[in-house]
C-alpha cells in the first residue's frame, strides 16, 4: 500500500473544518501519509492567518493546529537541489515543488487544494 503525500491546503481543510476538509478525509483513507520536513511550518501559516482574522477563535484554532501532532504523517526528506529544478522548470514556489518531488519521488499520490499544484502533479515536466 503506498503513502500518500498531503500538502498544507489538504491538511488545513481537514483541521481547520473548511468545507473541503470532507473531501480530503476521504481522500486520505487507508493509505500511509509523507511529507518534506516544511509541513509543520506551512499549517502553522495557515493557523496564524486564521487566527489574525478571527481572533475570536484563537483557542480552537490552537487546538485543531495541535491535532497536528496527532497525525500521522512522516516527515521525509526531499533533495533540495532537485526541488529547486523541478520549482523552476514548473514555475512553482520551492515550496509547493517539494510536495510534488516527493510525489514523484515516491510514486504517490498528491493530495492537495492548490489547483496550480494539482496542475503540475498532472504534467511529467
Amino acid at each position: 500500500m503506498a503513502a500518500k503525500v498531503v500538502d498544507a491546503s489538504a491538511l488545513g481543510a481537514l483541521l481547520f473544518g473548511e468545507p473541503e476538509g470532507a473531501e480530503v478525509a476521504g481522500r486520505l483513507r487507508e493509505k500511509g501519509l509523507i511529507a518534506p520536513a516544511l509541513l509543520p511550518f506551512e499549517v502553522a501559516n495557515v493557523c496564524l492567518k486564521k487566527m489574525r482574522r478571527h481572533p475570536d477563535q484563537r483557542d480552537a484554532l490552537v487546538v485543531a493546529f495541535e491535532m497536528l501532532d496527532r497525525m500521522e504523517v512522516d516527515i521525509v526528506e526531499v533533495d533540495h537541489g532537485e526541488v529547486l529544478g523541478l520549482a523552476e522548470r514548473i514555475g512553482l514556489t520551492a515550496y509547493d515543488a517539494s510536495y510534488l518531488w516527493l510525489a514523484r519521488r515516491t510514486g504517490s499520490e498528491l493530495v492537495t487544494l492548490d489547483r496550480q499544484l494539482e496542475a503540475a502533479a498532472a504534467t511529467r515536466l
